[in-house]
């Protein structure tokens, strides 16, 4: 039988309400299902609450059990785990939504990271908010936020993508979509697919900066700076492993973290940056002349005069 959680009176605090007992949504008495983050890698990022939940909770809905054992063998928890994956989770929604309903407690992981976030959980989130059974998150790692705090590319506004199409139609159609998109933009990738997608990238988005963070927070974890271009030589050579995030500047960010041994922008002649541009980025003279001019504080008009000026003093 699930267990009854206790009444208790309004918290006095943020911090009594998040070290309450596991809660029963006081109008219907039904159960409450948990969002729970887990470590992306390192073991040692979970939180204290994460692991007084999954110790209370009546079952623990997991991605792989054999995974999920790992982490809760290592933290000598015991409480009862069952599958829900993306192959099954059109029929197992439905019966843990019964037994929520029955005032059970239940707590969903994935294999690494958020639920829900590129993994299982939307449907079941969904068809608990329509039986009116509440659905609490449980905050923690996330690989795509780790990777883009330390990546040096502009995190003001930036957008997620999660997995491109592994279809190379599918794929090309989804790069072109976002050709005009302002924002930093942030995969997830399979390393076996990581050099078709920048050279696919490369040849729809231009030259952009990009970081490609491998393994965040475990033992052989690795930021990789550079250009588009670069990173693909880089990868060519050096095939990628492990979970992958990309990360791609917008396309006329200047403040994104240069390649080791590359010149900042500002120290080129502004002919050769307008002839660079041209060639990275596949635009037309005008259209370089202004972007140079933009990198540089300048008007356009402030720009074409000493573009003139270079080339009388030649």
């Amino acid at each position: 039988m699930p267990r009854q959680a206790p009444p208790r009176s309004e918290p006095d605090s943020e911090r009594q309400q998040d070290e309450s007992p596991l809660s029963i949504t006081p109008a219907t008495g039904k159960g409450c299902l948990y969002l729970v983050a887990t470590p992306i890698g390192n073991l040692e990022d979970i939180t204290l609450r994460a692991l007084r939940i999954l110790k209370e909770v009546d079952l623990i809905a997991c991605e792989d059990t054999r995974q999920t054992r790992k982490l809760l063998s290592h933290y000598d928890i015991h409480t009862r785990v069952e599958s829900y994956h993306e192959h099954n989770e059109m029929t197992r929604a439905p019966k843990l939504v019964i037994e929520l309903e029955q005032a059970a407690q239940i707590a969903l992981v994935s294999d690494a990271g958020t639920p829900g976030i590129s993994d299982p959980g939307y449907r079941l989130v969904a068809l608990c908010l329509r039986h009116g059974i509440q659905v609490v998150p449980v905050p923690g790692p996330s690989a795509l936020v780790s990777a883009l705090a330390a990546s040096g590319i502009a995190t003001d506004e930036f957008v997620f993508i999660g997995f491109l199409p592994p279809q190379i139609g599918a794929r090309h159609a989804a790069i072109e979509s976002l050709a005009g998109e302002p924002r930093t933009l942030v995969f997830y990738e399979a390393p076996h697919r990581v050099v078709a997608m920048l050279e696919d990238t490369l040849a729809i988005l231009g030259d952009r900066h990009a970081v490609i963070a491998r393994e965040v927070t475990k033992i052989h974890e690795e930021f990789r700076r550079g250009r588009i271009s670069e990173l693909l030589v880089s990868f060519q050579e050096r095939p990628p492993r492990g979970e992958i995030t990309v990360i791609f500047a917008r396309a006329d960010d200047r403040s994104a973290v240069p390649s080791e041994g590359e010149a900042s922008d500002l120290t080129v002649p502004l002919p050769r940056r307008i002839e660079d541009l041209m060639k990275l980025q596949n635009l037309d003279r005008k259209a370089a002349l202004k972007m140079a001019a933009r990198e540089r504080g300048l008007s356009k008009r402030e720009a074409y005069k000493q573009l003139l000026a270079d080339r009388n003093n030649h």
